[in-house]
């Protein structure tokens, strides 16, 4: 899926807030600046979620209770942790069950958390603001689902 700005990553992250339920974690990897908390934001604004939603990059975990008896939203950014240990350490599986759990740099980190997940790679296009978002389900929760379920 190609979006050109910002607004269009947030209006995908709503899009996919449709789908997602308790229990669901999504695995988010891209580089700097790809636009992983923006696709957040809309995931937020689709689950009715207390923002605002920033990255938790310094704190790296915020929860985000529901504002409509949905699920609370864990929004995790896992940039500044050294490894498996200190992902242990956050005791993200204690609130999994209940919560949709986004992981911001979560590849290769947080995969065991779940045997299912939606792992989401973003890409900045060369020349313009534009990103590509590739979603890649794993395990029998996503099996059915498209790569790209979400086209307008």
């Amino acid at each position: 899926m190609r979006l050109a700005t910002a607004d269009d990553m947030r209006a995908y992250g709503a899009r996919l807030a449709a789908l997602l339920r308790p229990g669901d974690l999504l695995v988010l990897s891209g580089p700097l600046g790809a636009g992983k908390t923006t696709l957040v934001q809309g995931i937020a604004e689709g689950l009715k979620v207390r923002g605002p939603i920033t990255s938790p990059t310094f704190v790296i975990a915020r929860v985000h209770p529901s504002l409509t008896q949905g699920p609370s939203l864990v929004h995790v950014d896992a940039y500044r942790l050294g490894g498996d240990l200190e992902v242990d350490d956050l005791d993200l599986d204690a609130s999994l069950e209940e919560s949709v759990t986004v992981v911001e740099w979560g590849e290769g980190l947080v995969e065991g958390l779940a045997d299912d997940r939606l792992e989401i790679h973003i890409d900045r296009e060369t020349g313009d603001d534009a990103r590509v978002v590739t979603l890649r389900g794993v395990g029998g929760r996503w099996a059915d689902t498209p790569s790209e379920p979400l086209e307008e």
